[in-house]
């Protein structure tokens, strides 16, 4: 909301020594936070003068262009009282018109300084000004555009213009909350300022109007809910080609807003200056009563935008006998626009239930300054002052007569009680606010305030809407206390016991993940079927059946992941395609499986739900597990002098959860795994204690050419909970022994369908506690074992704690692992 401070000053006595900059300051200490100070004229240095065109003389150019050569009167103001020459290439003012002058020595907005300089073979002293080379945006002051043309009563020749453009005016542009719709007009602002200031008030709607009588046009609302006011006023006469005033149009320029004609610039004058939105109608072209409703199924209308509109159930309308002409308090029809032929106009000043408001104008994305104002909530009282003050100014500025008649459907909303304890105040805030300051600021902000005991009932002001409880009115009283005033008190925190062990154990998973190169991200939470499809799920796939959402921020992905592999496919491919030669990424998130329970009950809040309604409210909520994902995509290792690179595959995704594993205490075993999104041959199913938690492995080639991953791109998703459930608070340092190690391999063959960690298990089992460690360190297939048999070859590494072990234990220890894994896999040792 821009206000000029020459129009707030128009209606509060402010200090005259009052700076822009103080007033903005308390202002926002109210409430109304400050956007902009805009200063027009303080880009324009040096004597701008008014002056009076005394000779215009055409001088055609040979490059085709006609220029104007003048001799302008600008009195003393050149110091020597002579007419000034200037050279103008303008048309559109003639002699005896009055212009704005820039004299040498001037410098205009962009830092364009004026001189004296010979051009065109002439002296040019100076510069006839335009309303754009002075910064002022559309020229409305200039006859035709061009040239500022002024009336006859701007002032005299060599007078400074000043004042006479309004480049001495000052405006503070606020950003108002929704909840502040009354600041949304120089009445609202105004009274803002004269409570910063405690200064006398003059309120643009206290004036007399003429009494509602049936003379007036006839109105039929048969949705008082949603209109519960509807005033009208007729003026006849008018002239539709008399000009808008000077003062009006600056105002409305400084105020954010276009000058369009005089019967448009009425109607957005007295809305900026009561924040009532008014519409005015052709009335010549209105066909019997005016009647509010709702519309009907299959009705449409052409709005004054010239957009044909298909309109829903819930709109309100404004009709006559010819069918609807308008959306009521949003935008108007156009079949009953005003334009240059209007002689006689129907105004209307309606009040319009807010919510309706707003969900026509969202329905329709229409946004209007009258919607705007209409969906915040207006004061329901002043729509005859209003359209009182409309007619007031058509009448004056237009030529037009009132005619006789006043139409005044419905009765204003009753004003709203609200009863609070009088120290509630004091123990909100922390401040020390007796009963008597909280009377006194709820009364200096409109509230009528009667006392009973210790507690006050508040009949709210009508420009109010927002004030609804006992707190909406602390925070009025705090506001006028000021915030500056609340004491700063340190708070004194309570025993804590530090992190949960959910906390220490996810901060331990993405210290392990961060020191294994891996980089976190967030990525977005929701999905659509493209996503899956790119993953290569199956139409039955699990993981397809989602939770959708009711109001999505994109159609394209309307509902909560089941898996983070989509998103962090997408984070891991935008990197590689902006020149990184390898990413590991890792993030854990929650995801969503529906139970399929039904949609969750709707309760009131009014109360407190029992503990019966919010067993079936969590029941009706998804099942929301926490997972991590992991994905290793390009170069993991660099080549450089040292030898070769290489690329990320299945091997880095499996040993990644090892060391996950390893960290948290965890032991897990992996088995070969077919699923989709990942490589059927290179794939891993992650399981802890018999328990499946995720899996690892390369992804799909389809899947990493639909993502745009390098070729054999890696992955990893678990549960995270179901990890974290066999995860141990403190892992056991490992133990060292000073004792030699012994060292034994072991080459075993055994049926292509057994699996490596079978073996391992087995050895692990049967060697015992001397066995300090096991590693598969070759594979071998071919004619030396037989066809369908796999040689595998194990380096087991023996240590006692307290001794040396002699060759027989080691020996021992060997054969019974070797027997142990001969007895589980039917394993033969090869020789």
């Amino acid at each position: 909301m821009k206000t000029p401070v020459s129009w707030i000053r128009e209606y509060v006595d402010l200090p005259a020594d009052l700076t822009t900059e103080a007033l903005a300051a308390e202002l926002t200490d109210l409430g109304l936070k400050l956007e902009a100070i805009e200063k027009p004229g303080d880009q324009i240095t040096g004597p701008l003068v008014v002056g009076r065109v005394l000779t215009m003389e055409p001088e055609p150019q040979k490059n085709g262009k006609t220029i104007n050569w003048c001799t302008v009167d600008v009195a003393d103001a050149n110091g020597t009282g002579e007419p000034q020459g200037i050279v103008c290439g303008a048309h559109n003012f003639a002699p005896g018109d009055l212009v704005v002058v820039v004299l040498p020595g001037g410098v205009l907005p962009g830092n364009f300084a004026i001189s004296a300089r010979k051009t065109y073979g002439h002296v040019s002293a100076g510069m006839i000004c335009s309303a754009a080379e002075l910064g002022l945006g559309e020229d409305a002051l200039s006859s035709g555009g061009g040239i500022i043309v002024l009336p006859e009563d701007a002032g005299k020749p060599g007078e400074s213009a000043f004042g006479v453009l309004g480049l001495d005016e000052e405006v503070i542009e606020f950003e108002i909350n929704p909840d502040r719709a009354y600041a949304l007009s120089l009445r609202g602002v105004a009274r803002e300022a004269a409570l910063a200031y405690d200064a006398s008030y003059t309120d643009p709607t206290q004036r007399d109007v003429p009494p509602a009588d049936d003379q007036g046009y006839p109105v039929v609302v048969d949705d008082p809910a949603g209109c519960p006011v509807f005033v009208a006023r007729t003026v006849s006469g008018f002239d539709p080609a008399a000009p808008t005033p000077d003062w009006m149009v600056r105002r409305i320029q400084l105020a954010g807003m276009r000058p369009i004609s005089l019967a448009v610039d009425v109607t957005n004058y007295v809305m900026l200056e009561t924040g009532r939105p008014i519409h005015g109608y052709d009335a010549d072209k209105l066909q019997g009563p005016i009647r509010v409703r709702r519309a009907r199924e299959g009705e449409r209308l052409t709005t004054l935008d010239g957009t044909d509109r298909a309109l829903s159930t819930e709109d309100l309308v404004v009709t006559d006998d010819s069918g609807i002409i308008g959306l009521g308090g949003v935008m108007g029809g156009e079949a009953t626009e005003m334009s240059e032929t209007t002689t006689r106009v129907l105004v209307e000043a309606a009040h319009w239930d807010a919510v309706a408001m707003f969900r026509t104008g969202k329905r329709h994305k229409i946004s209007s300054e009258a919607g705007k104002r209409n969906e915040r909530g207006v004061d329901p009282t002043i729509c005859e002052a209003a359209a009182d003050r409309v007619v007031e100014l058509l009448t004056t500025y237009g030529g037009g007569t009132a005619e006789p008649g006043v139409t005044v459907v419905g009765t204003p909303p009753e004003r709203r009680t609200i009863t609070i304890e009088a120290d509630l105040p004091a123990r909100v805030t922390g401040m020390e606010i007796d009963p008597a300051t909280t009377i006194r600021h709820l009364r200096a902000v409109g509230c009528d305030v009667a006392e009973d005991g210790t507690k006050l009932t508040a009949t709210v002001p009508p420009w109010r809407p927002d004030l609804v409880d006992p707190f909406d009115l602390v925070e009025e009283v705090a506001r006028v206390v000021g915030y500056r005033n609340v004491p700063s008190v340190l708070p004194t925190p309570g025993a804590g016991r530090g992190l949960t062990r959910e906390q220490r154990l996810r901060r331990r998973v993405g210290r392990t993940l961060a020191g294994a190169g891996c980089v976190e991200v967030v990525s977005f939470p929701f999905v659509g079927e493209a996503a899956f499809d790119q993953l290569g799920l199956p139409a039955d796939d699990p993981l397809r059946h989602t939770v959708r959402l009711a109001n999505p921020l994109s159609n394209e992905e309307p509902a909560y992941a089941t898996t983070l592999l989509p998103g962090l496919l997408k984070a891991a491919a935008r990197n590689v395609g902006r020149g990184a030669s390898g990413v590991a990424l890792f993030e854990t998130g929650t995801v969503a499986f529906p139970t399929d329970r039904g949609a969750a009950p709707i309760y009131g809040v009014d109360r407190r739900p029992t503990e019966e309604e919010l067993a079936a409210l969590l029941d009706a909520l998804p099942a929301q597990p926490l997972h991590l994902a992991v994905v290793l995509a390009g170069e993991r290792e660099r080549a450089g002098w040292w030898g070769e690179g290489r690329e990320a595959g299945w091997a880095d995704a499996v040993g990644v959860v090892r060391r996950l594993a390893t960290e948290l205490g965890v032991t897990v075993t992996v088995e070969a795994d077919a699923r989709l999104p990942w490589h059927p041959g290179r794939c891993a199913r992650v399981l802890v204690d018999g328990t499946e938690i995720g899996r690892a492995g390369e992804l799909h080639p389809k899947v990493c050419a639909s993502f745009g991953l390098p070729k054999r791109s890696a992955a990893v998703e678990l549960d995270l909970v179901a990890l974290l459930r066999y995860a141990v608070d403190v892992v056991p340092a490992p133990e060292f022994s000073t004792y030699p190690v012994a060292k034994e391999d072991v080459a075993l063959v055994v049926d292509d369908s057994v699996r490596a960690a079978a073996v391992e298990a087995a050895l692990r089992e049967g060697a015992g506690e001397l066995l300090e460690s096991i590693r598969l360190f070759d594979v071998y297939t071919g004619e030396q074992v037989g066809e369908g048999r796999t040689s595998l070859a194990f380096a087991l590494r023996f240590r006692a704690p307290d001794r040396t072990l002699t060759e027989d234990e080691t020996a021992a220890a060997r054969e019974a692992a070797v027997a142990r894994a001969a007895e589980l896999t039917g394993a033969q040792q090869r020789s």
